[in-house]
């Protein structure tokens, strides 16, 4: 995937909203404020997400393009370089899951209004 298909497969997300509360050039997507998925838009193309514990040492074995969280909580977030050795059904279903994995922390007053959006 490139910068622009993470884009329009993170915001397609229930809920999504985009902005850049760092700097110009990371692109921070949220769920009911709660951040799933960043992606660096400078210098080498990069998207971060949340993982399990467990399955994110799993991915790192498994692919190069895989580290530790840029400036996160390595045990929690996944770095992917989008350099195209991942396939991009992949790089979807860890959006999924780092999406889902937010969702599931919440209320079930915060899940009702997500699902009423």
């Amino acid at each position: 995937m490139n910068i622009e298909e993470v884009r329009e497969y993170c915001i397609s997300k229930k809920g999504c909203t985009e902005g850049f509360p760092f700097d110009e050039v990371t692109l921070v997507f949220k769920v009911m404020n709660k951040m799933f998925a960043i992606l660096s838009l400078n210098g080498d193309a990069m998207v971060s997400l949340k993982c399990d514990p467990d399955f994110a040492i799993k991915l790192r074995e498994t692919y190069n393009a895989v580290i530790p969280g840029y400036h996160l909580n390595k045990q929690l977030w996944n770095s992917i370089y989008l350099d195209g050795t991942i396939p991009n059904q992949e790089i979807k279903q860890w959006i999924d899951d780092s999406y889902n994995l937010i969702v599931s922390k919440f209320t079930k007053k915060l899940r009702q209004e997500l699902e009423e959006m």
